[in-house]
């Protein structure tokens, strides 16, 4: 399989802002091939970045900007053929059972012991995935970015990061290491940056997708980490910046694969 993805973005920036992004593939072995460009420009001249490495294969660019700018960030990628299954060391199953920041699993115990009592495996992972279905309402602009998991089930609607933090979360619950993957999601609509979780069952890190929105075969990693805090696109670690514009596209080279959400998919 063939994936070509691209993002541009458009943000202005204050004096003294330092800027860390999250919008590139990840590098991680096994692709038959891995082609990209990036370019970063502030006012028309080129900006210096320093590529620095992430978890899981994801990449943050860094860059630092003395004075005010209008920047433009222009991305693509054209990845053949999918990564090799992530092992999970004993560090990331234990970091991946915690509760966090957006996915507070400690809170979220009863709902979980209730309604998922006596699951395990892929068969506990489609009942999360379609109870988180079942009971949020996908609307776009409907939360906050300080919304986590709880509140996330008291309003019962979000948008991808929310579905994906209340799987994570009562995953967790239930003592499976849980994770939160930014991808880019050919068949997605409309068309973004995406977020889906990732547990670990029957040794292996499997991807699913509580909003059902896209095919998780074709789906491309950025990154991964805790919840949304470790994935964010675009942050400032100092200044801060708004965003004007973004454009994010991603297909597939051919057909986009059929969806069974019963089917244990890892993410390449």
């Amino acid at each position: 399989m063939e994936r070509i993805v691209s993002a541009r973005l458009v943000f202005r920036t204050t004096a003294n802002t330092k800027v860390a992004m999250a919008v590139a593939a990840a590098r991680n072995d096994g692709y038959s091939s891995f082609g990209e460009s990036l370019s970063i420009t502030a006012d028309g001249r080129q900006v210096p970045v320093s590529e620095v490495p992430d978890h899981h294969g994801g990449r943050l660019h860094y860059m630092e900007f003395t004075d005010p700018a209008e920047v433009t960030v222009e991305y693509s990628a054209t990845v053949a053929g999918k990564a090799l299954p992530e092992e999970a060391g004993l560090a990331d199953r234990i970091r991946y059972v915690r509760p966090s920041r957006y996915a507070e699993s400690d809170r979220l115990l009863p709902t979980a012991y209730a309604e998922f009592e006596g699951l395990c495996g892929g068969e506990l992972l489609l009942a999360v995935r379609n109870w988180v279905n079942g009971e949020l309402r996908y609307m776009s602009g409907s939360s906050r970015g300080t919304d986590g998991a709880v509140e996330t089930l008291l309003s019962r609607r979000g948008v991808c990061r929310d579905f994906a933090h209340l799987a994570i979360a009562l995953l967790r619950s239930k003592d499976i290491p849980a994770r939160l993957a930014a991808v880019y999601a050919p068949g997605l609509s409309p068309m973004d940056f995406h977020a889906v979780a990732e547990a670990y069952v029957e040794g292996a890190w499997h991807v699913i997708d509580p909003t059902g929105l896209a095919p998780r075969e074709s789906m491309l990693r950025i990154t991964a980490g805790r919840d949304s805090a470790d994935t964010a696109f675009l942050s400032t670690v100092g200044g801060s910046l708004t965003l004007n514009q973004m454009q994010v596209t991603a297909v597939v080279n051919g057909d986009l694969p059929v969806e069974d959400p019963a089917r244990l998919v890892a993410l390449g």
